[in-house]
């Protein structure tokens, strides 16, 4: 599913300007719905409302048509939904700190789940280097002791269509190598 950029601040300007049921701007958003009625309740607002009209992300027929039917739904703009798959074919961007000391666990997530990725396409995923891959794969890698097996996906260290495309990558290579 696809979410406008910047949700709240989205859930809040439909809030704001609109005639639309919770549930509507909440499926919209990708928000729970009891977190769309706490941001219609708050007084004072620490996000400033974006106008999904004038970002491109939602069109004026497309909100008095679901103002008109509860039941419709809103769906962002097919432009909208392309350029966000695009993005997300780079992969994740920036990456916290907290996560980014998670690195390890999910290198060796990846190595257990997907045996069959080379060191170098593993390091590239995570952002890491070969060696580091290396010595997680082989279990001498000095704090391999205390790493904690965790997702990367849910780290959001990667994504799962990149994942996804470096295993078809991999497993395109060794079709080609059984043939030969």
């Amino acid at each position: 599913m696809n979410y406008p950029y910047m949700p709240k601040s989205t859930a809040l300007w439909l809030i704001e300007n609109t005639a639309l049921t919770f549930e509507q701007i909440a499926e919209f958003c990708g928000l729970h719905e009891l977190e769309v009625k706490n941001i219609a309740d708050a007084e004072t607002y620490k996000i400033q409302p974006l106008n999904p009209i004038l970002s491109g992300q939602l069109t004026r027929e497309d909100i008095e048509k679901c103002e008109a039917d509860a039941s419709a739904h809103l769906t962002l703009r097919e432009e909208i939904v392309k350029a966000q798959q695009k993005q997300n074919k780079k992969g994740v961007g920036y990456t916290p700190k907290l996560h980014r000391q998670n690195r390890l666990g999910g290198i060796l997530w990846i190595l257990k789940n997907y045996p069959e990725l080379t060191d170098g396409q593993v390091a590239r995923l995570m952002r890491s280097t070969n060696p580091t891959v290396a010595s997680v794969r082989n279990k001498t890698h000095a704090s391999y002791s205390v790493i904690q097996i965790q997702s990367p996906v849910v780290l959001g260290l990667v994504s799962e269509s990149a994942i996804h495309e470096a295993v078809a990558k991999a497993q395109k290579q060794a079709n080609k190598k059984n043939k030969k």
